[in-house]
């Protein structure tokens, strides 16, 4: 027995049963019934619903992470503030005990040189 091609009529045949078997395939899901319609349509709900909660919990979260920013940031700023009013207040303490220093000095060679002068 020798090998034998397939000729065209072998290969039209071969072509329309795999057809027809796709078809029949196809064919054959069932209708869905409305209870199933049903539960899909209240798992659809349920995803949506799911996903509109994530939604919300992640807009929650960025909105108390921009305001625990914009504290620290306020915080920050009015420590800096604090801390350049207590350097100005130093300063000038520094400067009113500097005045005093120069003033007892003054009164002091005042003194000396009116005591000189009797």
């Amino acid at each position: 027995m020798a090998f034998k091609l397939p000729d065209f009529n072998d290969r039209k045949a071969t072509a329309t049963a795999a057809r027809q078997a796709v078809l029949d395939k196809f064919k054959a899901v069932p209708v869905a019934t409305p209870e199933e319609l049903a539960e899909r349509a209240a798992r659809a709900a349920a995803q949506e619903a799911k996903k509109i909660e994530k939604a919300q919990a992640l807009k929650d979260r960025i909105a108390g992470e921009k305001a625990a920013v914009i504290a620290s940031r306020e915080a920050k700023e009015a420590a800096a503030r604090k801390a350049a009013e207590d350097a100005l207040i130093t300063e000038e303490m520094k400067a009113a005990a500097k005045k005093a220093e120069r003033d007892a000095k003054y009164a002091a060679r005042k003194v000396a040189k009116k005591a000189a002068k009797r």
